[in-house]
């Protein structure tokens, strides 16, 4: 196989308020008869240690004897962003030119949930995110992605370095990417912009966190870090056209 035909462009997902229009951490609370946490749960999160404070979040849910069908048919109903579906849809038409992979904070299970509910699991690869499962109990336990020595990154994901860790065995397998667009919102997405390249496009969600930090990093005289073009979107039908006219170029 030639180079040429090897080359192909790899789309990168942030999942929560990128692919959904919410926070699929905080829809599953609406599975809860009062739709509610009570504050010794809410209280005792603590910065950068979401993962844990979810793995507390499910064990009250459990506690509450919500069955895992149920958690389910509720994180089944979390709204798509506009024009994601048709976005998913025309990446899984295109596999053959298209990756796609989703670096996400939320969890397997309902990452898992939420694709195939809404029939676009073919459009991605792999989903890199934190491992979750249903004890013989009905409790859902949730693990840490990764360790990692990034001081920038939640201990449990640095984006950054799940990308850089694909790439290279990607690479390994013979497979190069022409361009990579990278697709987010929040703050824990700006770390691995700094791998892009020039030809890459990181693509900011417009009013969301990660708009305002590469706004800030743009302004700055002596910005070494991001080489990646920037631009921002407020729906997936801009992304689309964005790759559509990148597989025409």
């Amino acid at each position: 196989m030639s180079d040429v035909q090897r080359m192909k462009t790899l789309m990168v997902f942030d999942f929560d308020h990128t692919v959904v229009d919410d926070n699929s951490d905080t829809w599953v609370i609406r599975c809860l008869p009062n739709q509610t946490l009570p504050d010794s749960v809410k209280k005792s999160y603590r910065k950068g240690h979401w993962t844990e404070f979810m793995g507390r979040v499910m064990k009250y849910i459990g506690d509450q004897e919500v069955t895992p069908d149920r958690v389910r048919s509720v994180m089944e109903t979390i709204p798509f962003t506009a024009g994601m579906m048709d976005l998913l849809t025309f990446i899984s038409e295109h596999k053959s030119t298209i990756d796609c992979i989703v670096i996400s904070d939320s969890n397997t299970i309902f990452i898992d949930w939420i694709l195939h509910a809404a029939g676009v699991q073919g459009a991605v690869d792999q989903v890199f995110t934190n491992p979750a499962k249903f004890s013989e109990l009905g409790y859902m336990e949730i693990h840490c992605h990764h360790t990692h020595n990034c001081t920038q990154c939640p201990v449990n994901l640095c984006k950054k370095e799940v990308l850089e860790l694909h790439l290279s065995n990607q690479s390994d397998r013979g497979v190069e990417y022409e361009r990579i667009f990278y697709v987010g919102d929040g703050g824990n997405d700006l770390c691995p912009t700094s791998c892009l390249r020039g030809q890459d496009v990181v693509m900011p969600r417009k009013g969301y966190t990660l708009a305002k930090l590469l706004d800030k990093l743009q302004g700055q005289e002596e910005n070494t870090s991001l080489k990646a073009k920037v631009m921002a979107w407020d729906s997936g039908t801009e992304i689309l056209e964005e790759l559509k006219a990148s597989m025409q170029s």
